[in-house]
């Protein structure tokens, strides 16, 4: 046999003013129900619940055994709450969730009904071993919205199926699983599930803490993240210990929460006064008014008709959803258009002075590419000229390959002038100066050759000079030759 071991906490919260939950845990009976109904009813619901339940904490032969006897438990509490409401009108509609467990041998018999939680840690895995009835439930059941959608719904908090005044019979969820060594079960109301979630409650029993600093760690996060419900959990584990004995005393269990309390309905009897002095009024001001024919009244079961209304509202959120992402995309793709445009539009305001084929163009727009596409072209205008590259200085080249930028176009059209002058020029400055060529010496001319200061001679064919003729000058040459 298996023996258990267990811690149970309960904590209000930090925006209830009364806790609502209770809890148990013995030898045997381990388990958490979360009331509802409003400041007069929830705490007693659970409370009735749990305390209504403390002598099946005793061993049972076999599973059947005590599936019958938990079952038949749950049902005798439901009829103990529609028999409380009975007798106290005030608590009309209070009730109360349910989800624990009967150790019988290496068997947990698990009974459900509401949206508390068993859980079970295994091999480093977390697994909801209890399904939620809820509304939001039967929608992810269903397909109509995904688990992260649930988490959010406006309705999440819808239950469809709980102990209390409401039906006579209700469907619990009685089922068998097994308990393996080294398993942690918890049990836990929404208050832990809700703000918390699945991913933080596996890391805090992944860390394989004591089940007391387990529980006060997980209420920490409750706390952490708001706790706006009440916060209860139950953390059963087997004893590693296989020699062990069952602790305490059977049929006197743990019980935490409003359970831990005596149920009282004092306060009851201030509420009913209250409403008979609202009633009386109420009566005193319908007597001066005329009296109308008043059709029968009946009451009907109304779960199914309320279904059926949720389901439809659902339908109208998710087209209003649809509709408003429809209307949200199409803004934000026509605000990205209308951007886009607005930007290229400035971009061709723009104009820079680039080289284009060897040549120094003027570009209309700004030197950028997205994507594929580039945000400039060439400026076509056959009275802008154009200027070869290689007839620029190096400075200039290099300032016209990193493009020179200008707020219009006659500013690039007067810098691209300046280019094309300054080009001009250059190429004037560079040519060679226009002189007379020598003539070739066939013999048959003279060829003057002149000094400064002095007065140029002349070779006659007959190999004399004008210096031989009339002067007897030695820098007289002829073809070349000194005489």
């Amino acid at each position: 046999m298996t023996v258990l071991r267990a811690t149970a906490l309960s904590h209000t919260g930090k925006v209830r003013r009364n806790n609502q939950d209770s809890a148990i845990a013995g030898q045997y009976l381990f388990a958490v129900a979360d009331g509802m109904g409003g400041h007069a009813g929830g705490d007693i619901a659970s409370a009735l619940t749990v305390q209504s339940l403390v002598d099946l904490d005793r061993r049972f032969d076999t599973v059947d055994e005590a599936a019958k006897a938990i079952e038949l438990a749950l049902r005798r509490a439901n009829a103990t709450l529609s028999e409380t409401v009975a007798d106290y009108p005030e608590l009309t509609g209070m009730g109360t969730t349910f989800s624990g467990f009967l150790a019988v041998d290496d068997s947990a018999v698990i009974a459900h009904i509401g949206d508390s939680r068993i859980y079970r840690w295994r091999d480093g895995e977390l697994t909801q071993l209890t399904k939620d009835h809820t509304f939001v439930q039967r929608l992810v059941d269903a397909g109509r919205i995904t688990p992260e959608e649930a988490l959010v719904h406006p309705r999440r908090s819808v239950i469809m199926r709980v102990l209390g005044d409401i039906e006579a019979n209700p469907d619990i969820d009685v089922f068998t699983e097994q308990i393996n060594p080294g398993d942690r079960l918890l049990i836990c109301s929404d208050g832990l599930s809700g703000p918390v979630g699945d991913e933080a409650i596996a890391k805090t029993l992944a860390r394989g803490d004591s089940a007391d600093m387990t529980c006060a760690h997980l209420l920490e996060l409750a706390l952490r993240n708001g706790a706006p419900d009440n916060c209860t959990v139950v953390l059963v584990e087997p004893d590693a210990d296989p020699d062990a004995t069952p602790h305490g005393t059977p049929g006197h269990p743990v019980i935490v929460g409003a359970a831990a309390r005596e149920v009282r309905f004092d306060h009851l009897e201030r509420i009913r006064t209250q409403k008979a002095q609202s009633l009386h009024a109420l009566r005193e001001a319908a007597s001066h008014l005329k009296p109308r024919r008043l059709e029968p009244t009946q009451f009907e079961s109304q779960a199914d008709e309320y279904l059926d209304e949720l389901i439809a509202e659902t339908r109208r959120r998710t087209v209003l959803r649809r509709v408003v992402v429809s209307v949200l995309s199409v803004l934000i793709i026509g605000g990205i258009g209308l951007g886009a445009w607005l930007g290229w539009r400035w971009t061709q305001t723009q104009y820079y002075i680039g080289e284009d084929a060897g040549y120094a163009v003027i570009y209309q727009g700004v030197n950028q590419q997205v994507g594929p596409f580039r945000l400039s072209h060439t400026v076509d205008d056959s009275r802008l000229p154009q200027i070869p590259m290689s007839d620029l200085d190096e400075l200039t080249q290099q300032q016209v390959r990193e493009t020179v930028a200008f707020p219009s176009l006659d500013a690039a059209a007067s810098r691209l002038g300046e280019l094309n002058s300054e080009h001009r020029r250059r190429d004037s400055t560079e040519q060679p100066q226009s002189t007379q060529s020598p003539q070739p010496d066939d013999g048959t001319g003279p060829v003057s050759v002149a000094e400064p200061d002095e007065t140029p001679l002349t070779a006659h064919p007959d190999g004399t000079s004008d210096a031989q003729r009339g002067s007897a000058s030695p820098r007289a040459t002829t073809n070349g030759a000194a005489q």
